[in-house]
């Protein structure tokens, strides 16, 4: 699937009935957006968003609800065993969805079973960069050092099961250079160790380097999206630099519990795809480093299931554990 192309769609009007069931209009009472992480992060900026271009559309009461804690994993729960009835519903993403089912020993939901996929919501790319003063220029460059260090080089990630670590394992198995992966909590001391010189490159996101990307302090050296950024339209893609192929993204989606009824769904779903059409919305992800995507619910559970096994298998094959 072609998620860019995804949005060029969004404008179509759905046909979905406007009542459902005997309880009359949906929704008739506030809905609960459930964001597993704290406020002011990433996908709490884009679930905000999102809620507030739907309600100013619709006059609905979207009450936003973090719920942070074991990489998402406590507020995607708080979804999956909530009423099926679409007043609570949730914004999950690449690493709650995908990559925990495998790296955590448990969890207590099934991505794939007990959630309804209303649409994928947003992306954003992970992008490689070394401090400036770095004699890194390349990503050339990058995998010869790799190689000079044999595995010893240092490469730090903000957390472990992050899409910027799995990304940075691998791109180092893809070109065979191994790496020192090394774990922070949270972005802003890598960034600090980075312009320190005590690593040597950040498999990062995109907000997360912003700033020392416009003051100069460090180079980037290739994005992980199929296409060119449109955040960093000078960065090349590492599929464009002779890795054919690789992606990386960190994605959102809206979801719900499982067996909310097909009209609620299909009404949701209109939505927010409605919503990523506007320029505002547009503007407003784009200074976080994402793109909108929008989709159907079946596009939604067709990605996902190739995610899950492609980051599935990634952790399983690099036997990357939580810290």
């Amino acid at each position: 699937m072609h998620r860019r192309s995804l949005i060029a769609a969004a404008g179509a009007a759905l046909a979905v009935p406007r009542r459902v069931g005997a309880q009359g209009a949906y929704p008739d009472r506030p809905i609960r957006l459930i964001v597993p992480f704290p406020p002011a992060g990433g996908t709490d900026v884009i679930s905000r968003e999102i809620g507030t271009r739907i309600a100013n559309a619709t006059g609905w009461n979207i009450v936003t609800d973090n719920r942070p804690g074991a990489g998402g994993n406590i507020g995607l729960d708080a979804v999956a065993k909530s009423a099926p009835d679409g007043y609570t519903i949730g914004m999950g993403q690449t690493a709650n969805l995908a990559i925990n089912p495998t790296l955590y020993p448990s969890i207590p939901f099934d991505p794939l079973r007990d959630f309804s996929l209303v649409s994928l919501v947003a992306q954003q790319p992970c992008v490689l960069v070394v401090r400036r003063a770095s004699p890194i220029r390349s990503l050339a460059d990058y995998i010869a050092a790799g190689r000079a260090q044999n595995g010893a080089q240092p490469v730090g990630h903000s957390g472990s099961g992050t899409v910027g670590h799995l990304a940075g394992e691998m791109f180092a198995r893809r070109c065979g250079v191994p790496i020192t992966s090394i774990p922070y909590r949270g972005a802003a001391p890598v960034v600090t160790d980075l312009l320190g010189g005590r690593i040597e490159a950040f498999w990062a996101n995109p907000l997360a380097v912003k700033g020392v990307l416009e003051s100069n302090d460090v180079r980037a050296l290739a994005v992980t999206s199929p296409q060119r950024s449109r955040t960093f339209p000078e960065v090349p893609t590492v599929a464009e630099l002779g890795y054919d192929g690789f992606e990386a993204m960190n994605w959102t989606g809206l979801v719900g519990p499982a067996r909310i009824p097909d009209p609620i769904v299909a009404r949701l779903n209109e939505e927010v795809r409605k919503a990523l059409t506007r320029e505002e919305t547009i503007a407003r992800l784009a200074a976080e480093g994402s793109e909108p995507l929008g989709s159907t619910p079946a596009e939604f559970r067709a990605y996902l299931e190739t995610e899950h096994a492609k980051w599935g298998r990634i952790v399983r094959e690099g036997r990357i554990t939580l810290d």
